[in-house]
């Protein structure tokens, strides 16, 4: 073990001297953070000029004690640069120590003011070091998972761009009968107060999508009808924003009735695939109800939508709120303004949706699905990559798991 004390020397950037004609870009946090450039510099012989690649320690403010790898640019006033001899420490192997010790040197610093890295703190860390080649071991691991995240972390943003193109192609193109996106070229659209749409489709309201049962249309109950004192510990849920995510239902449930407020309350209840809308706050973010739900009620800062399951798709009508244009046109358009945003039935009632046949409906539904899933399953990794990295970085670091396996491997081998 050796202190960082004993390894490195630093150097604190000075105030840059700024402007429009400056050359290199300035390394504030943001920055680094980002990518997204805030000012640029023209270097002076009292600037911190860096390459890229060096590591770099924010000093001063709220996140003081965050750790980054330089990019080419001028070092600003609140960052410090380390440095120290790269053939006894490797430069990946230490960010990825120091990345594990930042927790502990953002929850120490000093200053009754702005907070600034406590410099002890900072010098007394202690590092295992083993050597040279162990050091080089150990991160290319660290290295590799981190290129696993970030290739997932693109898929997912892929996967969901491929989604949103792809719905919007379905909901203003349709399928042909061989499964095909409609052409123009080949086939005839029709006018509607939503855009073109393919001929033999129609514009309908949510409400003349309605199933026919009562309250098809609900929110929850207000004022007396039901009273914080008679909520439960546990029972039936009474759901609220809290429960609705653009495309995703949190069954975190947090409020509940008992069985006889509930059977009082029985009219506000939820059904399975009902699609449900916030109305306060965050207006319009939307998801649909597991089949699982079972007995539970809908809050009055919701709204819950039941569907004619013969003629419309509760997903596809979930994605429409969440990000159609021709929707989200309308709730704007009739958003009633106050302290928060909310949103009245009548708008829900009367806002509109392109109406494919029952078939084609199925269809889009199921190609709606099927990306949900892939989505679904390549975010799964991506907390499991991390609590994978985290246990690596503390095994590896601390010498807990030798990386002299590795050293032994053919130089070929991964």
């Amino acid at each position: 073990m050796k202190t960082l004390r004993s390894i490195v020397t630093y150097k604190k950037g000075k105030p840059p001297n700024t402007g429009p004609h400056g050359r290199l870009p300035v390394l504030s946090p943001h920055y680094l953070r980002t990518g997204q450039i805030e000012e640029m510099a023209e270097p002076t012989p009292k600037d911190v000029v860096l390459k890229g690649g060096e590591l770099i320690l924010l000093w001063d403010g709220s996140n003081a004690g965050e750790f980054f790898r330089a990019q080419a640019g001028v070092l600003s006033s609140t960052m410090v640069a380390f440095d120290f001899d790269h053939e006894e420490t490797d430069p990946d192997y230490l960010y990825y120590d120091l990345k594990r010790f930042e927790p502990e040197l953002k929850g120490r610093t000093a200053g009754s003011g702005i907070p600034h890295v406590d410099k002890e703190v900072l010098l007394a860390r202690r590092v295992f070091e083993g050597g040279p080649n162990e050091q080089k071991a150990a991160a290319k691991v660290l290295l590799k998972i981190d290129l696993a995240i970030e290739q997932t972390e693109a898929l997912l943003a892929k996967q969901q761009r491929i989604k949103t193109g792809l719905m919007h192609d379905l909901l203003t193109r349709g399928l042909d009968a061989q499964g095909r996106l409609r052409e123009s070229s080949t086939h005839r659209f029709n006018p509607s107060r939503v855009g073109p749409i393919p001929e033999g489709w129609n514009v309908q309201s949510i409400e003349q999508l309605l199933a026919k049962v009562p309250n098809a249309l609900r929110s929850g109950p207000f004022g007396s009808a039901l009273l914080k004192s008679e909520l439960a510990e546990n029972g039936s849920p009474l759901l609220g924003i809290d429960n609705v995510f653009v495309e995703h239902f949190a069954t975190d449930f947090s409020r509940f009735v008992d069985n006889a407020k509930f059977e009082d309350l029985k009219r506000y209840a939820v059904r399975p695939l009902d699609v449900m809308v916030t109305i306060m706050g965050t207006v319009g973010r939307c998801c649909v109800v597991p089949s699982s739900i079972g007995k539970a009620l809908s809050s009055k800062h919701t709204w819950t939508i039941t569907l004619d399951l013969e003629r419309y798709s509760p997903h596809v009508a979930c994605w429409q709120i969440n990000h159609a244009e021709w929707v989200l046109r309308q709730l704007r358009r009739d958003e009633q303004g106050g302290v928060m945003s909310s949103i009245q039935s009548a708008t829900l009632r009367s806002l509109l949706l392109p109406v494919p046949p029952p078939d084609e409906m199925k269809e889009i539904e199921q190609l709606y699905l099927v990306q949900n899933r892939r989505i679904k399953e390549t975010a799964a990794l991506l907390p499991k990559l991390h609590r994978l990295k985290s246990g690596l970085m503390h095994d590896l670091l601390t010498g807990t798991v030798p990386v002299s396996p590795l050293l032994l491997q053919p130089a070929t081998q991964p």
